[in-house]
């Protein structure tokens, strides 16, 4: 009879968790810590933004618990921990440094500011643009201008208006002038008839 051999044991340690395994309380509290350090590394970089989707690798990779549920369906849990956290220690919300698919902030951020602050801003986006510039400024970010910057609208976000202005402006009406259709002067007083 062959001799038997054992067989070795594999150290399952550094293996990753799902967040069935740990629960999603767990699972989430442990994003949001994870989150945090990502957004402050992100702080650190003027004019910098992280998408849904990176946070969530990230998040995943830094703890090792995984999830294979859409990241829609659960960031905006980790994000307003995070966000409240920011409110408790008054500093700026770094969850406006983390935007869609589309570059937006979406409905997530404004739950995350209404959690946070008891506020539901307006405009988003707008918002989130100012409190981008402040979470610049708080954590210091390396290249930060010496004027201290500028709050700006991501890229897409800020091309988005800019197109929809473009439109409202070529659909207003033309005022003309009942007589000679023409259009009368910055007055409203038609020149060729007056």
């Amino acid at each position: 009879m062959p001799e038997l051999t054992a067989v070795p044991q594999t150290d399952h340690s550094d293996a990753p968790t799902t967040a069935e395994e740990v629960g999603p309380e767990a699972a989430r509290e442990a994003w949001a810590e994870a989150g945090r350090a990502v957004l402050l590394d992100v702080a650190k970089r003027y004019q910098a933004v992280i998408s849904h989707k990176q946070l969530a690798q990230e998040v995943q990779e830094r703890t090792g618990i995984t999830t294979t549920r859409l990241v829609h369906y659960w960031i905006g849990d980790v994000l307003g921990p995070i966000a409240t956290e920011c409110a408790s220690r008054e500093e700026p919300l770094l969850v406006s440094l983390c935007v869609n698919a589309q570059d937006s902030v979406g409905a997530a951020y404004a739950n995350a500011v209404q959690a946070a602050r008891g506020e539901t801003p307006e405009d988003p986006e707008a918002h989130a643009a100012k409190e981008r510039l402040a979470c610049y400024r708080h954590f210091e970010a390396e290249d930060l201008p010496a004027d201290g910057g500028r709050a700006a609208l991501t890229p897409r976000v800020a091309a988005t208006r800019d197109r929809a202005r473009k439109v409202r402006f070529a659909e207003r009406p033309i005022a003309v002038c009942p007589t000679c259709h023409q259009a009368p002067a910055a007055t409203g007083v038609c020149d060729n008839c007056d």
